[in-house]
């Protein structure tokens, strides 16, 4: 692990410990399994039903600059192409906005490998009928491929930057915290 994830999981865990934050947001998470994995969504996220049969899960995050969308995809043990291929293919999704580039990380928590990103910009319109019919500038896009026995799974956080700008360590957490259980 870096010294950045280092930081990363030490500011988590410290904010883990508060009992208010508009980071981490406020009431008790909501568990979500995902074939063979469980997550726990973060205070304030609603899982909703699927807006597409390709989606395992859904969930709404509500926020300051309006609603932001989680969706979460599994295809089956080694399906659904590799990380690099999935995280390229969803920052071709943003325009970085000026002066910003995507970040990315690696880590690894509860035996699964985690890589996953951070980009803010001008979301694109989508192609196959997804995203936004037109460019959403003062978007942000937070993704992760989550890698273990019976993955990947993928997790697709998009809407404006004031929504999900402050969701950003629970995004993180829900990622350090998910694990796997038995179908």
């Amino acid at each position: 692990m870096t010294v950045r994830g280092i930081l990363v999981s030490v500011m988590f865990a410290m904010l883990a410990g508060c009992t208010r934050s508009e980071s981490v947001g406020v009431g008790p998470s909501t568990p979500l399994q995902v074939k063979g994995l469980e997550v726990l969504l973060p205070p304030g996220w609603t899982s909703v039903p699927p807006a597409s049969p390709m989606r395992a899960a859904q969930a709404v995050i509500a926020g300051p600059g309006g609603p932001a969308e989680l969706a979460v995809f599994h295809f089956g043990a080694g399906q659904g192409g590799d990380v690099e291929a999935n995280i390229q293919r969803w920052l071709s999704q943003i325009v970085p906005q000026p002066g910003t580039s995507p970040q990315r990380e690696n880590l690894e928590a509860n035996g699964l490998r985690i890589t996953w990103v951070d980009a803010e910009g001008t979301l694109q319109p989508g192609q196959m009928g997804t995203g936004p019919q037109t460019a959403q500038p003062g978007s942000r896009l937070l993704g992760a491929v989550i890698e273990g026995d019976g993955g990947p799974w993928f997790f697709k956080a998009t809407g404006p930057d004031l929504t999900l700008a402050p969701q950003r360590l629970a995004f993180l957490g829900m990622l350090q915290r998910a694990k796997k259980v038995s179908n």
